[in-house]
């Protein structure tokens, strides 16, 4: 069954900030509602300071906590793994935003312009539907249905794909069904260190982290191999 997961090479993100870009245009989200966030972080001691940057947002956990505390069942989980939120059920209550341990959820009680007054841009996109309700990242559901029934793969054709994972620019975003060992989100992280976030909260997060490549195989051990390669007949 096919699982939708989002993968973060946390060696090529730079910090940039463009896939919050992405998401604000593609989803026209009000200022100060960011469904993908970048954290900025540094740890060390001087010298040895190191830097990280981190996007963050929804993880389509497998087991959301957003998801028992809503009194209206507005708040579901498709067989695909995405997790959703019907707006004509949510009542604002926002029990979801405080369960929820990313910090992932949204509530606008009233509209908000970037400049007071909405733009001929923000005024054609403007969503009533999204006032006084939770709201969160979709990984751009719309966009992956939409391209499934035209045939197209998600996570490889562009329209069918998460608009932050189109927009990165160091390629750091990688999007796919982690069910598929041939998908380039299982091939990623067959091949590298990776870890989820708050994982020891059991809420099973489908965002998943890279940090480093999967260890090499030890030199004495690598030798042994090639010797019995050779010797096999």
């Amino acid at each position: 069954m096919t699982k939708w997961t989002m993968a973060v090479d946390l060696r090529r993100c730079v910090g940039c900030q463009t896939c919050t870009a992405a998401c604000k245009h593609a989803n026209a989200t009000p200022p100060g509602v960011q469904w993908r966030r970048v954290l900025d972080m540094e740890f060390g001691e001087y010298p040895e300071v190191q830097r990280a940057f981190v996007p963050v947002g929804c993880q389509h956990c497998d087991d959301p906590p957003c998801l028992p505390v809503c009194p209206t069942t507005a708040t579901k989980k498709r067989p695909d793994g995405i997790v959703t939120i019907d707006y004509d059920l949510c009542i604002g209550c926002a029990y979801c935003a405080v369960s929820c341990p990313y910090q992932a959820r949204y509530k606008t009680e009233r509209a908000t312009f970037a400049y007071g007054k909405a733009s001929e841009h923000e005024a054609l996109r403007h969503d009533e539907d999204r006032l006084a309700v939770a709201t969160k990242c979709t990984f751009c559901v719309d966009r992956i249905d939409d391209g499934l029934e035209r045939g197209l793969t998600p996570g490889i054709d562009p329209e069918a794909t998460p608009a932050c994972v189109n927009a990165c620019i160091a390629q750091a975003l990688v999007f796919g069904d982690i069910e598929d060992e041939n998908s380039n989100v299982s091939q990623l992280l067959a091949r590298s260190q990776h870890f989820r976030m708050h994982e020891e909260l059991g809420t099973g997060p489908n965002m998943r982290y890279v940090w480093d490549s999967v260890d090499p195989v030890p030199e004495p051990l690598a030798a042994h191999r090639q010797t019995d390669t050779e010797t096999t007949p």
